[in-house]
This record gives C-alpha cells, sequence and structure tokens, in this order.
C-alpha cells in the first residue's frame, strides 16, 4: 500500500485509537429526500465537528456541504437505481477525476452478493479499486442486501469476504450475531459496521458497542444519528463508545444530557 493510501486511511480511521465514526448521509441517491435530510446542509452542519469522516454524494456535497470544512470525504460514486426498483441495478455514476476534484478521502460503492446483478456489482467494485490503486485512494465496499436477504454471519462474512477478495481497503457491512466471523472473514481489511434501520437509541448505542468489542473499527451510521430526536447526542454518545471506550450506559447518559 503506497503513501498515499496509507494516509488517506489514517485520516478515516484515526491512529489515536484505531477507530472511527463516520456518518452516513448518501442515502438521497436511491430514497430521494427521505426524512431527516430534506435539508441536508442543515442536519449535517451540527454533526461535523463529531464526525470523522461524512459519506455522501457529489451533488450533495455541492449544493449542501461548505467547501471550507476540514472533514474527510467518502464519496458515493455507485447508483442508477431508486427504491421503486431493483436495489442491485447499479452503475459507477462518478468517475474517479470528479473524486479527485471533489478531493475525496475514499470511494464507496455498493455490492449485491446474492442479488438479481450480483455481477454487476462486483464488477462496479473492480472497476473502482483499480481506479483507486491508480491515484492512491481507498475504496470502501458496502455489502448491501436485497429486501429478502438474510443479515447472519455466514451471508455477511462471505460478502464480506468476496469485497476483499476483489481488492476493497475497507467494508461497511452489518452487524450480527457472531460478528467476530465477519470481522475473521475480513482478517486485515477493517471493518464497520452500517446502522441500518432507526433503533431506539439505547439499542442502536448497543450495537455500536458490540460491534466495537467484536472487532469493528467503528461505525457508518446515518440514520440513527441523523433521525435521532438529540442528533448531536446521538453522534456525541456513539463517539464516546467508539473512542473512549464507554460503557452503554456512559454514553446513554451523554445522549440525554446533550438532549436535555
Amino acid at each position: 500500500m503506497n503513501w498515499g493510501m496509507k494516509n488517506r486511511i489514517s485520516r478515516i480511521i484515526k491512529p489515536k485509537s484505531g477507530h472511527c465514526v463516520m456518518l452516513a448521509v448518501d442515502h438521497g441517491y436511491f430514497q430521494g429526500p427521505t426524512t431527516g435530510l430534506s435539508n441536508l446542509g442543515r442536519t449535517v452542519e451540527p454533526l461535523l465537528p463529531y464526525a470523522d469522516a461524512l459519506m455522501i454524494t457529489r451533488g450533495a456535497i455541492r449544493n449542501w456541504i461548505d467547501p471550507a470544512v476540514d472533514i474527510p470525504i467518502i464519496l458515493r460514486v455507485s447508483g442508477g437505481q431508486s427504491v421503486l426498483k431493483e436495489l442491485s441495478n447499479e452503475i459507477i455514476t462518478t468517475c474517479i477525476d470528479d473524486a479527485i476534484r471533489i478531493n475525496a478521502t475514499a470511494i464507496t460503492c455498493s455490492v449485491y452478493v446474492g442479488g438479481e446483478f450480483e455481477k454487476e456489482t462486483i464488477q462496479n467494485l473492480s472497476k473502482l479499486v483499480d481506479d483507486g490503486e491508480e491515484y492512491g485512494i481507498p475504496v470502501l465496499a458496502v455489502t448491501a442486501v436485497g429486501k429478502d436477504m438474510v443479515r447472519d454471519a455466514r451471508y455477511l462474512a462471505l460478502a464480506s469476504r468476496i469485497c476483499v477478495e476483489i481488492g476493497a481497503h475497507i467494508v461497511k457491512t452489518y452487524y450480527t450475531e457472531d460478528f467476530g466471523k465477519v470481522v475473521e472473514a475480513c482478517r486485515n481489511v477493517p471493518v464497520v459496521i452500517a446502522g441500518g434501520k432507526k433503533l431506539p437509541e439505547m439499542d442502536a448505542l448497543k450495537m455500536a458497542f458490540n460491534a466495537v468489542s467484536d472487532g469493528a473499527v467503528g461505525v457508518d451510521m446515518g440514520r440513527n444519528i441523523f433521525q435521532s430526536d438529540s442528533p448531536v447526542g446521538m453522534i456525541r454518545a456513539v463517539r464516546a463508545i467508539v473512542h473512549e471506550n464507554k460503557t452503554v450506559d456512559e454514553a446513554y447518559a451523554i445522549y440525554n444530557q446533550t438532549k436535555s
């Protein structure tokens, strides 16, 4: 791995703790103005001081994010479908040249292992890894799932390992029972968990705590932060777990204090 690649990864996964808190706000690329992101800029601005990286599309960053902000950008570069169609039918929507113009720290796409267009999404990842290796930009692979896909350790380990084998530098997947098996399948490639659908705040904090305890380097949360009744309180609580080794109860107290 070249110097530039290592440097970019170290901006996302903080060397001091070895962990990261990513804020995912790229949902609009297939969900449109989903709850909490209708005014993306207003939602994201107060959260940026507590996020280690921002996962976002090029249109959203140009329309809602101040160029002077000092935060690593994980640029979503796949899409081409909506919630009204088959989710796995994705293409690469953003070329590496535009990612460089945006000064992206990493690029990301979804891989639908077991989906109707599985091969095409793996091919998308392969293309991104080739481009990323040429320019020293790491690739985060998202083990996306269709509506009917099971989310157990056996399936997620399979999907995550395929992403590693294709060359992903970071893997984003879902938390599940026996999550250590998923982490082991990726071996030396860091794994972050997706927040998934909105959960009660205590449950989301438990998931973050368990994931880190089982070997994840951090979280890439979206709805469980920006759809919370206290988004700042929630991201501060998640950060306390990920970076400060706080317990779930201690983190929940931070959430409540900030909410108050």
